[in-house]
């Protein structure tokens, strides 16, 4: 399967050829870190996702860290 990830930069627009869904989210990811805007995915049926949309549908939503929250009796 094919996925472009498209990015704009100012007026420059760039785009990338992946043929990991991986691939493409982690590029997706980088270039969003990297300050570009309108990150899209497009798929090889023409569907357009962003990066964490496409992660969630995949995968689930992402957990976040929580801290432990369990209490260790200490030895006196």
């Amino acid at each position: 399967m094919s996925f472009t990830v498209s990015a704009r930069v100012l007026e420059r627009c760039f785009s990338f050829r992946h043929s990991s869904v991986l691939g493409a989210v982690e590029q997706g990811w980088s270039l969003m870190i990297a300050g570009m805007t309108e990150v899209r995915i497009t798929d090889a049926s023409g569907r357009v996702h962003c990066p964490n949309a496409l992660h969630q549908h995949l995968f689930g939503p992402r957990e976040t860290a929580r801290p432990n929250t369990d209490v260790i009796a200490l030895a006196a």
